[in-house]
């Protein structure tokens, strides 16, 4: 990944300076977007998406500086993603979430403009084409993401593992290990998606992603919500900054289509 300035999502650093060392953060095919659900539209040729996560292989939970993060074996294509708008498997290699400080935002795509307290993301390489997960990144379709709304309702069980396990990594750059989740308990019931192309949304920005967006949220509890508003974006040295608005906020469409699986 190209590039090491300094980045994050205070005043000084946050999104609207991004494009300052990124210059493709003003781009065609930036992500996130608001999802107009009207506008979008609906494609009877876009299969259905397969997830296998069977055997699936967490290896550790880390807080980046930026969000928390658990990552993945991905020597092979036994957690994969198929189907949808995919010719190839994509291989799971992270998944990690954006918070705000308030329920009332914190996710980065929006639906006709709502935005939701939580958004997980899942991302997945096109390892039958490229070699490496950096190479994938720095291709057009080298990713693909599956992000996925949270709300607040009741406590969602499978997620009590991992807000259990965010204590042990409070401060930026910590890690643990953190082997056996299985991400498919993280998925709604329906996987009827939106997708469209577009971009990481953090830097370097790069315009290689497939996204789909799941339309059905998912929910966790407030008390499960607030377990990631006390992670810091700090480490342990330095003054305590509370991660949460760790989110970047839709981006022009340029003329993009989104298209649905399902008939509105």
């Amino acid at each position: 990944m190209t590039g090491h300035h300094s980045w994050g999502y205070g005043q000084a650093d946050g999104p609207s300076e991004w494009h300052k060392a990124y210059p493709i953060a003003q781009g065609n095919r930036q992500s996130p977007i608001d999802i107009d659900s009207a506008r979008a539209v609906y494609d009877p040729s876009l299969q259905p998406l397969v997830i296998s996560y069977e055997s699936c292989t967490s290896l550790s939970i880390s807080n980046t500086g930026h969000s928390v993060m658990v990552e993945f074996e991905d020597t092979d294509d036994r957690t994969a993603i198929s189907g949808g708008p995919f010719q190839n498997p994509f291989r799971l290699k992270q998944f990690h979430f954006h918070w705000g400080t308030t329920h009332s935002q914190g996710s980065e795509h929006t639906i006709d403009g709502k935005p939701f307290p939580c958004e997980l993301h899942l991302v997945h390489w096109n390892a039958r084409k490229y070699a490496t997960f950096g190479e994938a990144a720095a291709a057009p379709d080298g990713l693909a993401v599956v992000g996925v709304f949270l709300e607040i309702g009741k406590e969602h069980a499978s997620m009590n593992r991992l807000t259990d396990a965010l204590y042990m990594v409070k401060f930026k750059g910590t890690k643990a290990q953190f082997r056996g989740f299985n991400p498919k308990c993280l998925l709604p019931l329906s996987l009827d998606y939106w997708t469209y192309l577009g971009s990481l949304t953090t830097p370097p920005l790069n315009e290689s992603v497939t996204w789909i967006v799941l339309k059905e949220p998912i929910r966790i509890s407030v008390k499960q919500l607030e377990k990631f508003r006390m992670l810091l974006f700090t480490g342990e040295e330095d003054q305590r900054i509370q991660m949460a608005n760790n989110f970047r906020p839709p981006q022009p469409l340029k003329g993009r289509i989104v298209r649905a699986s399902f008939k509105a």
